[in-house]
């Protein structure tokens, strides 16, 4: 099997208005002035870090910004730039989820089910519903049209629409997937929240994560369902991927992400004896310090001889306690062997790690040729983006620029310009 990482590219109108309740990161950066442009050559540079290391990547696009046909849905008329004055004037919160740029957390665009797992032997993906916020409500049509594309090849994709909205389904963020050193038939892990810890809410609903088991034709005896712990979504890890990360046979996670990890650890025990479960102590690193550095939000990766990296936040090495723990882990000979830091903070500051940026497909290596190819990265590719964010993108958005019809007018332009750079038409996507 080969992995391939898509990563989100950060879109133009990249801003910090604070639509995610109980994230954290975006809560606390509301109100400030967003650097689009920077935070988009961030996650370039990141996917050129991980093509270096010989990792296999591919980029989905920024949706398309502002969102008129969504405002259209809830009563205003007339052309596109009446229909957002009329919107801003009324409600500029809707105008603000119309103009998210949250498409680019790709971790939330779908679980993955690779053909190994699957009863049919294709690989099945099923988009994300989204639901508990409307501004990522929103993404689910464009990102099931750009799955679609990518992966259009029915001998070896199966895209699914997503899960009805009232079961609440955030895609691979909720999802871990562990397999023997030996390769094979993997285990599939879908992890989901009650409560919420009576805070924020839960956002992946167990209901959802066995409908997208059911239809992806997954083995119930190598399927497990875990509850997310309420403290963990209490803390601000509205995500699983916020406090837990698998890669392999390794499943890296706090020791409170799970409601009882102790069941989970022996369930899953049960069907990969050779698990390495590496569990940091609480009293080491707190919820509050894993989810303010977004350590478990670092990508866990395979490099091509065989060893697995951390792909960190730069904010997990700046904590002297993360730090420090995360060198006595490679010290202690397990099998992660190397940390790798990259610097994502505009995007971060938003809410996601380096881990919230890319969706996992994991395919045999002949079905490469399968995946459409203006998806998939090389270097020229990323210097083709790097060259219209640097000439398009704007370099800093405040919350009233959001009304700004001139800055509705350039960041339609911008995505028009890097559709045409990567091959892409402007109604394909």
């Amino acid at each position: 099997m080969i992995e391939i990482n898509f990563d989100g590219i950060v879109g133009p109108t990249h801003n910090y208005a604070g639509l995610s309740f109980g994230n954290l990161a975006s809560s606390n950066n509301a109100g400030a002035v967003s650097a689009p442009r920077l935070a988009a050559l961030q996650g370039v540079a990141k996917m050129r870090r991980l093509m270096a290391l010989g990792l296999r990547q591919g980029i989905f696009l920024p949706h398309v910004r502002p969102n008129v046909s969504w405002l259209r849905t809830l009563g205003f008329g007339g052309d596109d730039a009446e229909v957002l004055a009329t919107a801003w004037s009324t409600d500029r919160a809707l105008v603000a989820n119309a103009l998210s740029a949250s498409a680019m957390w790709t971790a939330n665009a779908g679980t993955v089910s690779p053909g190994t797992d699957t009863v049919d032997g294709l690989c099945h993906i099923s988009v994300a519903n989204l639901s508990t916020m409307p501004h990522r409500a929103a993404e689910a049509e464009q990102t099931e049209r750009q799955l679609r594309l990518a992966f259009a090849d029915p001998r070896v994709f199966h895209v699914h629409g997503p899960v009805p909205a009232p079961f609440g389904d955030e895609g691979a963020a909720n999802f871990m997937r562990v397999v023997p050193p030996s390769g094979g038939r993997g285990v599939e892990i879908f992890v989901y929240g009650e409560t919420g810890g009576g805070v924020f809410p839960s956002r992946q609903r167990r209901t959802a994560s066995e409908a997208v088991a059911r239809r992806h034709g997954l083995n119930p005896d190598r399927t497990l369902f875990v509850q997310q712990s309420e403290a963990a979504i209490a803390a601000g890890a509205f995500h699983n991927d916020v406090v837990a990360v698998a890669n392999g046979h390794v499943v890296f996670a706090h020791e409170h992400a799970f409601a009882d990890p102790a069941a989970f650890h022996a369930a899953l025990r049960r069907i990969v004896p050779e698990v390495a479960i590496i569990e940091v102590p609480a009293d080491r690193v707190d919820l509050d310090t894993a989810i303010r550095t977004y350590l478990f939000n670092s990508q866990l990766v395979t490099l091509p001889d065989g060893s697995m990296t951390l792909v960190l936040p730069a904010e997990a090495r700046e904590n002297a306690g993360v730090w420090t723990w995360l060198t006595e882990l490679i010290e202690s000979g397990g099998p992660i062997r190397r940390l790798e830091v990259v610097d994502v903070r505009e995007s971060m500051r938003n809410g996601g790690g380096p881990a919230c940026l890319r969706l996992r497909v994991q395919i045999e290596p002949d079905a490469l040729a399968a995946i459409d190819p203006r998806f998939l990265l090389d270097d020229a590719a990323c210097t083709r983006i790097e060259a219209v964010v640097a000439r398009e993108w704007p370099e800093a958005i405040a919350f009233d620029d959001l009304g700004d019809p001139r800055l509705w007018a350039r960041c339609h332009r911008a995505c028009t310009a890097l559709t045409q750079a990567l091959g892409f038409q402007p109604d394909e996507i």
